[in-house]
C-alpha cells in the first residue's frame, strides 16, 4: 500500500504542467509516451507521467478529476492487485489509469465486467478521456458479428464481458484448427505469419492485460461454470435426451429413505437397493434399451437431485424456450452459461423444454483458466478482502483495500432474528413502511426472484407501491437504480441491486438520513451481503442498514444440515417476537457454506489442471479435445 501511496504526490506535482498544455499538446505528450514504451522503456517508469495525463484528460473532458485514492487504486491494479473500493468511490474512473498505461505497449488492454449493458455504458462514458490521449476504444457485445468483434479487439482498450471474451478465445482456437494445425497456426500468429489458407482470421490478438470489474463475482462466483461451445448432437445425444425426459417424468415416484438416501452436506443422491429394483420395474422408452442399468440409475439420481435443489425463478428462468441460469451471487441472468455434469439437461427435462447438449463439446474453457492465460491480471470490486486467500492462491494476485475518499457515516441498526419467515416478512414490511413515512428511500435486498415478488405483493397490500429489480427487469436496471435514492422510493431487489450503478440521493434526502437498506436473509457468501450494505452511505453520504433473519432461513439448512435445521425451525415456531442472542448462529452457518464452496472450486481447478496436463502429454489441445 505504501508503494501505491508514494505515487500520489508525484502525480499531483505534475498537475500544473499538464494543465498548461492545450488539447493538441496533451495528445502529443500521450503519443510521446507510446513511442518511449515501444522503444523499450519499461512502463513502470512511465506510471507517474501516464497517470498525470489521464487525470488531466478526465478533468478536461469529463469534468472528473481522479481523487488521490483513485490514483492509489490505479497503481495497485497495475502492480497485479485486486483492489477493494467501496461502492460509489468511482471504480469506472479508476480503471482508466491502468488500462491507459497497459495500452501504451500496443498489445491491447481488456476490461471484463458482468454484463453487456455495463460494458457499453462504461466504455462510452470514458471514451472522451481516451480519445483526448489518442487512444481508441472497442466494445464487445453479445450477438455482435465477427468483423465488428475483430475491430473492437484491435482498439487500444476493449470493454466486454468475461463470457464473450472467453467464447471469442474458443472460437479463435476452433478457427485456427480448421485452417490447419492449430499449434503451428498459434506459433505463426505469434510470429506475425498469416494463418493457413482460410480467409477468416481470429478476432483476438493475444491476451496481454486484463482488468476484471466486479472481480469477486467473475473470478470466484462464476469460476465454477465452464464456457462451452457445443457441437451438433449425434445419435448418443438423442438417446440421452429420451433418458433425461423419462427420468424427469418418473423421479417424483421415488421416496426419500425408501428408494434413495440424500446427503445434505455433499448434496448427493444415492439409490438404495429398493430404489434400483424400482427402476428395473418401471416402463422405459425403447431408445433406452441400449443404456446399461448403471447409467439409468445415474439419470434417476440426477433427476431427483434437480427436483430437490434447482428451483424455477430462484436458480433459473425459462426464456424463449431455453433455460437461463440466474446467478445466485449477482441475481443477474448468466447468459451463455450451463451447469455441469448433466444438471443443465436434467433441468431442461424437468421444465419440458428442448434438451441441449454439452456432452458433444467442440470447445470449453473455465473463467479461471481464461484469466490465468493473460500476461497481467488486475481487478476491482467492492468486496474482495474476505476472499483474499483464495484470490492469491488461484490467480497469484494481491488484494488491497483502498481507503474511501471521505469517511463513511453508514450506521448499522440492530439485527432482528424471528422464529419464522412469515414473522420476518411482516417485520420487514413494517420497517420499510416506517422509513417510507419519513420519506426516506428504502432498498430491500432479497435472495431470489420469487422472494422479491412475494415481498412486493406484501408491500402493495399495505398500500406501498414498490419498484421491483430482478433478473426479469435487467433492461431497466440502471434506470431503476438511478431513481432508488429519490424521496419516498421503495425498491425491492434481488442481490443484483444494480451492481456497477450508483444510487445517488435525491434532493433533501441527505437531510432526512439518506438511503435505508434492509437485508432480508444472509447469502451464501458474506461478500454479497456487503455489496448490498454498500449501496447506502456512498461518498460520505449518510445511510442506515438493518439485517432481518429467521430460524427457518435456508442458510441454516445449508450450513448445519437437515437435523439441526429442523430443531431450529421447531424452536422458531414457539416464538412470537424477536429472539435475542442467535445472530452468531447464522454467521457460523454462512462461514461453513463459504468453506464448502471454496473447497469445490479448489477441486474443480485441480481436476481441470490434471485433465489439461494429460491431454498435453497426449498431444491434444485441452480447450478443443475435451471429453464429455
Amino acid at each position: 500500500m505504501a508503494r501505491c501511496a508514494s505515487y500520489v504526490p508525484l502525480v499531483t506535482a505534475l498537475e500544473p504542467q499538464m494543465e498548461a498544455l492545450n488539447d493538441y499538446e496533451l495528445r502529443k505528450s500521450s503519443l510521446g509516451l507510446r513511442y518511449r514504451v515501444r522503444s523499450g522503456e519499461p512502463i513502470d517508469k512511465l506510471l507517474v507521467e501516464a497517470f498525470a495525463l489521464v487525470r488531466e484528460a478526465g478533468r478536461r473532458k469529463l469534468n472528473m478529476r481522479h481523487f488521490d485514492v483513485q490514483i492509489m487504486g490505479g497503481a495497485a491494479i497495475h502492480h497485479r492487485s485486486i483492489i477493494e473500493m467501496q461502492t460509489g468511490e468511482g471504480k469506472t474512473l479508476t480503471a482508466t489509469l491502468p488500462l491507459y498505461l497497459a495500452a501504451l505497449e500496443g498489445n491491447g488492454a481488456h476490461l471484463a465486467t458482468v454484463n453487456d449493458y455495463l460494458a457499453r455504458r462504461d466504455a462510452e462514458w470514458m471514451t472522451p478521456l481516451y480519445s483526448a490521449l489518442g487512444m481508441s476504444v472497442g466494445i464487445i457485445q453479445g450477438q455482435q458479428p465477427q468483423p465488428e468483434r475483430r475491430k473492437a479487439y484491435e482498439c487500444d482498450v476493449t470493454y466486454g464481458t468475461a463470457n464473450e471474451m472467453g467464447f471469442d478465445f474458443l472460437r479463435d482456437r476452433l478457427l485456427l484448427r480448421s485452417q490447419g494445425d492449430g499449434q503451428q497456426d498459434i506459433f505463426g500468429k505469434m510470429l506475425g505469419v498469416a494463418s493457413g489458407g482460410g480467409t477468416d482470421q481470429p478476432v483476438q490478438r493475444g491476451l496481454h492485460f486484463m482488468l476484471v470489474d466486479e472481480a469477486d463475482s467473475i473470478l470466484i462466483d462464476e469460476a465454477r461454470t465452464p464456457l462451452i461451445i457445443s457441437a451438433l448432437p449425434g445419435e448418443d445425444e438423442k438417446i440421452a435426451a429420451e433418458a433425461y425426459r423419462w427420468a424427469a417424468e418418473v423421479s417424483p415416484e421415488f421416496i426419500e429413505n425408501e428408494h434413495y438416501e440424500y446427503d445434505h452436506d455433499e448434496r448427493t443422491v444415492e439409490l438404495s437397493l429398493a430404489g434400483r429394483q424400482f427402476v428395473r420395474m418401471l416402463q422405459k422408452p425403447s431408445e433406452m434399451d441400449r443404456l446399461p442399468l448403471s447409467t439409468i440409475y445415474e439419470y434417476i439420481q440426477r433427476a431427483i437431485k434437480v427436483a430437490r435443489e434447482m428451483f424455477f425463478e430462484r436458480h433459473y428462468v425459462v426464456r424463449d424456450g431455453e433455460i437461463v441460469i440466474v446467478d445466485e451471487f449477482t441475481g443477474r441472468m448468466a447468459e451463455g452459461r450451463k451447469w455441469r455434469a448433466g444438471i443443465h439437461q436434467a433441468v431442461e427435462a424437468k421444465e419440458g423444454v428442448e434438451i441441449t447438449f454439452a456432452t458433444n463439446q467442440a470447445a470449453r474453457i473455465t473463467i479461471q483458466d481464461l484469466f490465468l492465460r493473460y500476461e497481467r491480471l488486475g481487478g476491482m470490486t467492492g468486496t474482495a478482502s474476505t476472499s483474499r486467500g483464495e484470490l492469491k492462491k488461484i490467480y497469484h494476485v494481491h488484494v488491497l483495500s483502498i481507503p474511501t475518499n471521505r469517511p463513511p457515516i453508514r450506521k448499522q441498526l440492530r439485527t432482528l432474528v424471528y422464529g419464522t419467515k412469515d414473522q420476518k416478512w411482516a417485520a420487514v414490511v413494517e420497517d420499510a413502511i416506517e422509513q417510507h413515512r419519513l420519506d426516506r428511500p428504502v432498498l430491500i435486498g432479497t435472495r431470489s426472484i420469487d422472494k422479491s415478488e412475494h415481498l412486493a405483493n406484501l408491500l402493495v397490500e399495505q398500500g406501498v407501491e414498490p419498484v421491483i429489480l430482478n433478473a426479469r427487469h435487467v433492461a431497466r436496471e440502471a434506470e431503476i437504480v438511478a431513481a432508488a435514492g429519490e424521496k419516498g422510493k421503495v425498491t425491492v431487489a434481488t442481490n443484483m441491486a444494480g451492481r456497477g450503478t450508483d444510487i445517488r440521493l435525491g434532493e433533501g434526502v441527505r437531510e432526512i438520513g439518506g438511503l435505508h437498506v434492509i437485508c432480508t436473509e444472509l447469502h451464501e457468501a458474506k461478500r454479497v451481503d456487503r455489496q448490498l450494505i454498500g449501496r447506502c452511505g456512498r461518498q460520505g453520504d449518510p445511510g442506515t442498514y438493518r439485517q432481518f433473519l429467521a430460524l427457518d432461513d435456508e442458510i441454516l439448512l445449508l450450513g448445519y444440515g437437515p437435523k439441526r435445521a429442523a430443531k431450529l425451525e421447531a424452536l422458531g415456531l414457539k416464538s412470537t417476537g424477536p429472539i435475542k442472542g442467535m445472530e452468531q448462529l447464522f454467521h457460523r452457518a454462512q462461514r461453513r457454506v463459504e468453506k464448502r464452496h471454496f473447497r469445490d472450486r479448489k477441486i474443480l481447478l485441480y481436476h481441470e489442471k490434471e485433465r489439461q496436463k494429460v491431454q498435453r502429454q497426449m498431444g491434444q489441445d485441452p480447450y478443443l479435445d475435451t471429453p464429455g
